[in-house]
């Protein structure tokens, strides 16, 4: 099963910016990344190529990386995710920028339940809170902040 999956904001704020902020991915000053009760992205060393880890149960390592601007994370599991996901600062003009997040991956064996049972509904509302923290970083407010379905709730309190 192919999955293709994209979360982006349009974000007042400068490139330099917006891309500032997947900077600080999986530091101790992570600005994008959600809070909340979601796991943390971490990783075994500062971000930069080849740093593995994740967050949960989802486990890639640092594929390419050009600061400021993009990240791309490669899956090394749960088990039939094959694929990466990514992060891009893209410039619309000089007062607006596009923040990025896109997942491209084959699901094979288990995902092909996982991924739209469990993972997608997660994934989505986790991606809508870091862009809500996103927006609220470069702007100072967040205008329609991300709001949890019933199932996505469900399922956060039986992982817990």
């Amino acid at each position: 099963m192919g999955v293709y999956n994209v979360h982006e904001r349009l974000l007042a704020a400068q490139r330099s910016e917006v891309g500032a902020l997947i900077d600080t991915l999986a530091s101790s000053d992570d600005r994008l990344w959600p809070q909340g009760g979601w796991p943390p992205m971490e990783f075994d060393r500062p971000l930069g190529v080849g740093a593995s880890g994740g967050h949960g149960p989802v486990r890639y390592t640092v594929a390419a990386y050009v600061p400021s601007q993009w990240v791309r994370f490669a899956f090394s599991g749960p088990r039939g995710f094959h694929g990466f996901h990514e992060f891009a600062a893209l410039a619309v003009d000089q007062d607006r920028t596009l923040l990025r997040h896109t997942l491209a991956m084959a699901a094979r064996g288990p995902a092909r339940l996982t991924w739209p049972l469990v993972f997608r509904p997660l994934h989505d509302a986790c991606l809508e809170d870091g862009l809500d923290r996103a927006e609220l970083a470069c702007t100072g407010t967040v205008v329609r902040p991300a709001n949890w379905s019933p199932y996505v709730r469900m399922l956060r309190g039986l992982a817990r």
